[in-house]
This record gives structure tokens, sequence and C-alpha cells, in this order.
């Protein structure tokens, strides 16, 4: 006899069950996309250009342009049409926003990389590249994880820049170094799991305010921003180390404490604050002790600032036309070494503006500091000051013009400790 109840029971649990499956399938694709984003932000990370160039001519003269990219870059973009068309992903309030600004950050940034193309530069697009469009790439797959997942990444750039401050330290007590580093240089400087002392000071600036934001224990979000300091100091940048601490002190200060009134919160941080300050103390004589503050034995008006300064002597040297519509980068190096009898130039914002021209100069800063205002939108506080702190760091050598990962490491950052919620709108008055 024909029972309608028990089919319709019968086909409420297939469909129970392709539910179950898929969202299984679902999972499983999520996860290995997840380790596979893993890894590639890792080799990016990880592989310095040392280590490149014993495999490609990455930063020599010689060589092929695909050999000017980092591995890392492909992987990134790579996984990006992966990621983005093998399965759908759900973008909620302003993430869609953020999605589309990528979108035209990335358009924007190859058109600039067809721009030096076109204009005799291509070699120098390959700085742009790795940089640049890679950031903006690894910023896209973010969004395209869930938010477990976008924080599990965030927590493994961090545990990475700790690993390196770590190092960094153990090599400046032992001088014994990890990774290989072929610049010629007239004191011992640790690296870290860096490509210079420069990159794992500006690593440790950037690192530091986002350990606030983690889930981990209060005492190891203390250990961590601890490390931090130390691996800041240890690396020699000062401007880092300045910046590093000053970021310390605005963590203490500016950011707010919810889960106390705002008197208690004004009693805990003055506490605390006490505590910095004399504990600060403390560990500074103990790092001269240790000889970690070798560098600011003399001036911060040194050799490595001149250096600095006299870069700007450049435009003695090129003409009006050169500054308004850009320079070949081999020609801008043969000026620096020959006249101005520097070894590098220690300045982003002149090999930026030399190499494409002032108005294409001031439509790629715009382009980037809009990309990161963007995805700073409703960010918490702390993630502000580590971005702040990075490009602070940055701009005090030639982080932001070199192929480095620190800016895809910012963004990564961003990404993974913002809440991406649009503020509350205010109820209509009634």
């Amino acid at each position: 006899m024909f029972n309608p109840g028990a089919s319709v029971s019968s086909s409420s649990t297939d469909f129970d069950r392709a539910s179950t499956e898929t969202a299984r399938r679902d999972n499983a694709v999520s996860l290995i996309f997840f380790f596979l984003t893993a890894i590639a932000f890792i080799i990016r990370f990880l592989i310095t250009p040392a280590l490149m160039n014993k495999v490609v001519a990455y930063t020599l003269e010689t060589g092929a342009f695909y050999e000017k990219l980092h591995f890392g870059t492909y992987a990134v973009i790579l996984l990006l049409p992966v990621v983005l068309l093998s399965r759908p992903f759900q973008l909620r309030d302003d993430e869609i926003g953020k999605f589309k600004a990528l979108i035209r950050y990335s358009a924007l940034m190859l058109l600039l990389v067809g721009y030096l193309f076109v204009t005799g530069r291509g070699g120098s697009s390959s700085v742009l590249i790795d940089t640049y469009v890679v950031a903006g790439a690894a910023a896209i797959v973010m969004l395209a994880q869930s938010p477990q997942s976008r924080r599990l990444l965030g927590d493994i750039t961090l545990l990475f820049l700790i690993l390196s401050a770590v190092v960094g330290t153990f090599e400046a007590l032992t001088h014994i170094r990890i990774m290989p580093y072929d610049a010629v240089e007239l004191s011992f400087r640790p690296v870290g799991l860096s490509e210079h002392p420069l990159a794992l000071g500006t690593g440790c600036a950037t690192a530091i305010a986002f350990v606030a934001l983690t889930r981990w224990p209060v005492w190891l979000r203390v250990a961590a921003i601890f490390a931090l300091v130390i691996g800041a100091a240890a690396s020699g940048a000062r401007g880092a180390l300045l910046v590093v601490v000053a970021e310390v002190f605005a963590l203490i200060i500016l950011v707010p404490w919810p889960q106390l009134s705002r008197r208690h919160e004004r009693q805990a941080k003055l506490v605390v604050l006490i505590v910095t300050l004399v504990g600060g103390g403390a560990l500074t004589a103990v790092l001269a002790a240790a000889g970690l503050l070798s560098r600011f034995s003399e001036t911060l008006f040194d050799e490595n600032f001149f250096v600095r300064v006299n870069i700007n002597n450049i435009f003695n040297y090129v003409s009006f036309q050169q500054v308004m519509f850009g320079m070949n980068g081999a020609d801008l190096i043969k000026i620096v070494n020959e006249k101005l009898h520097l070894p590098t130039i220690e300045s982003s914002q002149i090999v930026i503006l030399m190499l494409f021209g002032l108005p294409v100069a001031l439509l790629f800063a715009w382009l980037v500091f809009w990309m990161i205002w963007r995805m700073l939108r409703y960010a918490p506080l702390a993630a502000w000051i580590g971005t702040a702190g990075t490009l602070a760091a940055a701009l005090s050598n030639n982080t932001l013009s070199s192929k480095t990962p620190v800016v895809m490491m910012m963004i990564v950052l961003v990404m993974a400790y913002n809440s991406n919620r649009p503020k509350a709108a205010p109820e209509p008055a009634a």
C-alpha cells in the first residue's frame, strides 16, 4: 500500500544527507585552499633575494624578465583565479566594497606596469609586481577565505615575524647567521629570516601593533611584543626601533580597553604605563650591556643619515624632462654611483619619482595610500597604529621601492584582523 508519509520522510532524509555531504565537501575545499594560501604566503615571506639568486638571476643584471619575479609572487597570483573561480564564497557588509576597491587597485597597478614597458623601463616593473601587485592579489585571496581562515593566516604571518625577530636576536648575540646575506658590511648586523637588517626592523614594526589584535593569551601577547622590541633593537635599524617604541606607548595610551569602565581604564593604563617606563629603562640598560644598542652610541646624524640626505643631490644631475617623465632605472643607478658616489639609493621617494616621473609618481602614491586606507576602513585602532608604524619605518629607507614582502605582510594583517563591519546607522527620530 502506498504510504505518502514514508515517501516524504525518505526524501527529507536524502536531502539532509546530500546537504551534509555538500557541506563536508565545501569545508574540505576551503581547508585545502587555506593550506595552499599559507604555503604561498610563507614562500613569499621566507625565500629571500639571496636564496632566489642561487636559483635564478633574481636581483642580478643578467637573466630574463621571468627570473625577476619571486616564486611566492607566482604562487599567490596563480592561486588567485583558483580560489575565486573554483567555489562560491560569501562577502558581507563592507567586504564587497573592499573587493571592488582591490579589483580597481590591481587593474590600475597593472596599467602602471604596462606604462613602464611602453616607456622602455620594463625591467623596473618587477618591483611593482613583487611588492604592490602581489599585495593586492594576496588581499583578494584573503577576502575569498572565511573570517576564521583569515585570522589564522594573520596569526601565521605574525608568528613568522616573531620568529624572525627571535632569530635576529640570536644572530646578534652569537654572530652566527642563519639566512644567507651577500651584502658587504662594516660590522655584523643580523637579518633574522628577512633579506636585510632594515627589513628585520621594519618587520618588527609591522607586527607589534597587530599582536594586540590576536586572541592569544595575554601573557603570550606580552611575550611576543617583548620579542619584537628586542628584535628591532638587535637589527640596528634605529628608525624602526624608535617606531616600535612609539607603537608600544600608542597601544597603551590610545587603544581602548572596553572590558573596563572609563575610570578604571585610566587607572589601569597609568599603572601599565609606569611599569612599561620602568621596565623599558631596565631593558635599555640590558640591551646596551649586551651590545645591541651599539648603533645608538653615535648620534642619529652619522654616515648612514647623510647617505639618505645626499641622495637629494640627484636633482643636480638630471633634467627637468627626466623629473617630469621619468628615466631608466639603470641610468639612475649609474648617476648615483658615479656622480654622487653612493652605493645605493636609500630613498623610496627618489626612486619612485625618478622612475615614473612626477605626475605618474603622484598617481602611484595616491593609488597605494588609497588602497591601504580603503582596507583599513572600520579596522580597529591597533590596525591603524600598526599600518602607520609600518609606513613610518619603511619610509625611513628604501623598503617601499625594493622587492620586499613588507607591504604584502601589512595588508594580510589588516585583512586578517579587520572586522569589515560598517558602523551602525543612527536610528531615525520617532
